[in-house]
């Protein structure tokens, strides 16, 4: 019997004794293909999908390498089913493929007539396609190449999209390297995003996922639409482009709430584009009346879900997604999966780190109990007011002043979910609070008091959340969040690893109460993390030590 650290189970999960000393080793090798479910002290729980083990195959590791991984690690024999069942799983990928064919356009293709057989039978692909041309082809229209491609992957057969893509309007855009270089692992994310034309590159925050961006416009030197969440993030990938690239001020574009400009490249929002009038949507003429040759979708895994209705219409346009996890608490990975692309690039967090590109971090839960009259509301509570009620217990508020008093003279964020909660806190620590009623122009007069130095706490919302440049954060203490998301977590987390001149690492506090659902979703926040190689001191609130 080996001594390997992983127990495979025919349900498809993956055992990960932590404590083993080839865990690390192990956990690299199974993170391409296998999701983290579950991570407490002592064994991780992973569990193997189809959205996993197809990304997988798409980034060119096939179901021998699995196999052999899993086979190489497991301390018990790999039941024989689990191991026919991966390698039929992932034969599935890339056995209908999409091409462009020179007399009929765009094409399906399968060998596999059974297959062929079964998909034109199929309800919802049936009105997507035209005449069958001969037993292996069949002709698609043109604007179902999206809706084709989901539809395929909800069939359990996901098409390889080798039909190619239009060039767009060219546009001249370097790379102005003069003080700067793109890192090692950039340039890997570039060159793999170009070589199959669509796709998702997943880095750290932190870790430059805009400098891959601006490497593929650059690659590229066509006009590019750059989507992102908020105005905030428009502005500051303008100033990143402005600052590393030859794109002048009136190269660049911001199509937003506020202003539009459609220039060779635009930076619009989520949001602008998915506002209804009407039961329309009225700005999608900037996507559809403009010959872009690459779409840039910033934070992908924030993509609402009309987006994905007009991704679909956007097949023949380069489609790059940027992320720090392909985690989406609506699980809808299989729509990035099918509509933006396979995964590209995926850097763990942990070798960045060593690399020296991010910062290291300590992550430490501090427990609170919660008093005995907050005890009695919390249990006689709806259960759709339980997470509230302990969430922004009162005992919170003095272990956050505890935690600022210890890092003070540090750049300290606070965050959380409910506004009472953060109104307060801003109140007791004298500290601004950023929500989502905050101005944009307040809100950017902030973070540049904070990022200079001016300003050495911010009180903050979800708002700071996502596509948030403050590089000298050293320290986030965290007093509630979006219930068990995993993604918040990670980018919460995020905005603390940019690295620090002194080499010191990042501190990062979540203020959880005890016994309740604060403490269960805390666990289910952490597990991205964990599966990233960060591990979770706890750390009772009566046992803070007084100083660092």
């Amino acid at each position: 019997m080996s001594t390997g650290p992983l127990i495979v189970q025919s349900d498809k999960t993956i055992l990960l004794e932590v404590d083993h000393d080839q865990a690390d080793e192990a956990r690299h090798a199974i993170a391409p293909f296998a999701e983290l479910e579950r991570a407490p002290e002592h064994m991780h729980t992973y569990r193997l999908t189809p959205i996993g083990l197809w990304n997988a195959r798409s980034a060119g590791l096939d179901a021998e390498q699995v196999l052999d991984t899993l086979l190489r690690f497991s301390r018990f024999p790999v039941p024989h089913a689990l191991l026919v069942d991966i390698e039929d799983t992932m034969s599935r990928y890339g056995r209908v493929v999409l091409e462009q064919d020179e007399l009929h356009g765009l094409v399906l293709r399968s060998d596999d007539y059974p297959v062929l057989e079964e998909i034109l039978h199929a309800p919802k692909i049936e009105p997507l396609l035209g005449p069958r041309i001969d037993g292996e082809t069949v002709v698609v229209h043109s604007s179902g190449r999206g809706a084709l491609k989901q539809a395929l992957l909800r069939l359990g057969w996901p098409a390889e999209d080798r039909a190619g893509y239009v060039d767009g309007t060219p546009h001249l855009i370097g790379l102005d390297q003069a003080n700067w270089s793109l890192r090692p692992y950039q340039q890997q994310a570039i060159e793999n995003f170009w070589a199959g034309g669509s796709g998702v590159v997943v880095l750290p925050c932190g870790a430059g996922k805009t400098l891959v961006g601006a490497g593929a416009m650059a690659v590229g030197c066509t006009t590019t639409l750059i989507l992102v969440t908020n105005t905030v993030s428009a502005r500051q990938w303008r100033a990143e482009l402005l600052r590393r690239t030859t794109l002048t001020e009136d190269e660049i574009g911001e199509y937003s709430g506020a202003v539009k400009q459609v220039r060779p490249v635009t930076i619009a929002t989520y949001q602008v584009l998915t506002t209804r009038r009407g039961g329309l949507y009225p700005n999608l003429e900037l996507v559809d009346g403009n010959d872009w040759g690459l779409i840039i979708y910033d934070e992908v895994h924030l993509l609402p879900a009309p987006m994905f209705k007009l991704t679909a219409d956007l097949q023949a346009r380069r489609r790059l997604g940027l992320t720090a996890t392909l985690v989406r608490e609506d699980g809808r990975e299989g729509e990035v999966f099918s509509l933006i692309g396979p995964k590209r690039y995926d850097a763990p967090w942990k070798d960045i780190e060593a690399q020296g590109y991010i910062a290291p971090a300590e992550c430490i839960e501090v427990r609170v109990d919660l008093p005995r009259d907050e005890r009695m509301a919390y249990a006689m509570a709806d259960d759709a007011d339980k997470y509230r009620l302990c969430a922004t217990s009162e005992t919170k508020l003095g272990v956050v002043e505890a935690l600022a008093e210890r890092h003070r003279g540090e750049q300290t964020l606070v965050i959380g979910q409910y506004l009472d909660q953060l109104n307060e806190l801003g109140d007791r620590l004298g500290a601004p609070v950023i929500t989502g009623s905050t101005s944009v122009a307040a809100r950017q007069r902030l973070f540049d008091a904070f990022r200079a130095g001016e300003q050495q706490t911010l009180v903050v919302s979800k708002v700071a959340n996502f596509s948030l440049d403050l590089p000298d954060a050293t320290v986030a203490i965290q007093v509630s969040g979006s219930f068990g998301s995993r993604q918040e977590e990670a980018q919460r987390l995020g905005r603390l690893l940019r690295p620090k001149p002194d080499g010191r690492a990042a501190h990062f506090y979540t203020v959880v109460a005890r016994d309740t659902t604060d403490q269960e979703y805390a666990a289910r926040r952490q597990r991205f993390l964990a599966e990233q190689g960060y591990a979770y001191s706890i750390l009772d609130a009566d046992d803070l030590p007084a100083d660092r």
